[in-house]
């Protein structure tokens, strides 16, 4: 009953925004607004010396670089990164640890091809910076990506953004980028009750809504040709029973290793919107993968961490029907996961 209820209401919300409607509280006002200002208090408490991320824009896969030079050898992979502090890499220090970087030098060994990399991710945006970013991103028509990675949403909740209005940011921006050409995948709203300093039950009410729009984005990611990871019961449990290794030094953002458990799960995702992952010829029922109409694929996939959703049926007996997966986790053994100057 409860992920037939989550289903009802990101279908309510993405479509709203699709056509256009206002906001639809996942709560009441006056709930959320004490759960939005305890997490707020806790970014401030946090917050203080703010360092930004490291740049890890760059070539990755330096050992098949000489192979990529001959005429032969298909040509280096363009990966563009795009969203808000997570996806830019806060917290960590060194480039190879963000989770572009990672994802670009998993992507490298899967492919055993180099891997072009471009970061326009800012910390602090929210989904309507997206427009920006893709522009950017298309800004080169000499570099086309040939697959993004959006990782969006926490902002939009801390700063009370509608989550209809947070939905139709992201989908035009899917939309535009599966437009030129690009595979997307959507790190979707991480879960705001793992911060250590929002404590119950506002801890539980936090997670209630970062779900809600994660599954309202699944929605409207998919439905514009994007594929969808979640990312906030991979991350709640695991953040929750190793914080000190998962968090970083501001408490808030993940740690070099917290962003390595999230690469882990969207790289399976990544490497199979480029054809490059094995695919089964059926779901796998003994791990719970199968059809299901899109809304509930999505509801189901906010409570369970490192799910993919990918359409599937353009229609059915209630309406689009997308493909939930489980895709197996691998740590990639990069032989270098710096950028190489190029």
């Amino acid at each position: 009953m409860q992920g037939m209820s989550r289903a009802r209401v990101a279908r309510r919300i993405a479509a709203g925004a699709a056509y256009g409607g206002g906001g639809i509280g996942l709560l009441g006002a006056a709930t959320v607004g004490v759960v939005l200002a305890e997490v707020q208090l806790a970014k401030r408490n946090v917050g203080n010396g703010h360092v930004d991320p490291p740049r890890a824009d760059g070539r990755y896969g330096g050992a098949f670089a000489a192979a990529a030079a001959r005429p032969t050898h298909a040509e280096p992979v363009r990966f563009a990164m795009l969203g808000d502090s997570t996806a830019a890499g806060q917290g960590v220090h060194r480039a190879r640890q963000t989770p572009a970087a990672l994802l670009a030098s998993g992507l490298a060994a899967v492919a055993e091809r180099p891997v072009d990399l471009r970061n326009v991710a800012l910390p602090g945006a929210q989904s309507d910076d997206l427009d920006r970013q893709v522009t950017l991103i298309l800004s080169d028509p000499s570099w086309v990506p040939d697959v993004c990675v959006i990782m969006i949403g926490a902002n939009d909740v801390t700063h009370r953004m509608p989550p209809t209005r947070s939905v139709r940011h992201l989908s035009a921006a899917v939309r535009r980028l599966r437009t030129a050409g690009s595979e997307v995948v959507v790190g979707t709203c991480p879960d705001l009750g793992t911060v250590e300093n929002v404590y119950q039950p506002l801890r539980w009410l936090a997670r209630r809504v970062s779900r809600q729009l994660a599954a309202a984005q699944t929605i409207g990611a998919v439905e514009q040709g994007g594929r969808t990871v979640s990312l906030g019961d991979l991350l709640g449990p695991e953040f929750a029973a190793h914080p000190r290794e998962l968090f970083g030094p501001d408490r808030y953002h993940p740690s070099a290793e917290g962003y390595a458990t999230a690469a882990m799960a969207v790289l399976p995702t990544l490497c199979a919107a480029l054809g490059l992952w094995p695919e089964e010829e059926r779901p796998d029922v003994s791990r719970r993968e199968g059809f299901l109409p899109v809304a509930r694929a999505a509801a189901r996939a906010a409570s369970e961490g490192g799910t993919e959703v990918t359409a599937a049926m353009p229609t059915g007996p209630r309406g689009p029907w997308a493909l939930l997966k489980r895709r197996r986790r691998r740590r990639i053994h990069a032989p270098d996961p710096s950028p190489l100057p190029h």
